[in-house]
């Protein structure tokens, strides 16, 4: 089941679409400020698979708590196995992207989520 026929992107939410993004899922649990829903042009918004509101505002995009906010979102992600089966059977149809709003783009959810859908 690791094995997905198409690469999974992820993008912020603030970069123009592209054809090439094809499914665009928001995973964001907040949607991001100043964006219309036509500018994000997101097919879903997965806000169930965000972080928890306590995970996210703990771990506050601080570089110093990355790895630990990797280990307790994998975690959150463990009860959310619909929604991350729901992501990989996208991805085997076609192109999928992952967008978030976070400013960090080594550091967020989409990170985390990419990383367990790759298996």
């Amino acid at each position: 089941m690791n094995a997905l026929h198409h690469p999974i992107r992820i993008k912020r939410v603030y970069e123009a679409p592209q054809a090439a993004d094809g499914f665009r899922v928001l995973i964001d649990r907040v949607w991001p400020r100043g964006v219309s829903k036509d500018r994000a042009a997101v097919d879903l918004w997965m806000k169930e698979i965000g972080p928890s509101t306590e995970l996210r505002k703990w771990f506050g995009h601080k570089p110093e708590r990355w790895t630990e906010f990797q280990k307790r979102y994998e975690k959150e992600l463990d009860d959310k196995q619909a929604l991350l089966d729901e992501l990989r059977l996208h991805a085997e149809k076609g192109a999928l992207t992952l967008v978030y709003s976070a400013k960090d783009e080594e550091r967020n959810q989409a990170v985390v989520i990419k990383a367990v859908l790759d298996g």
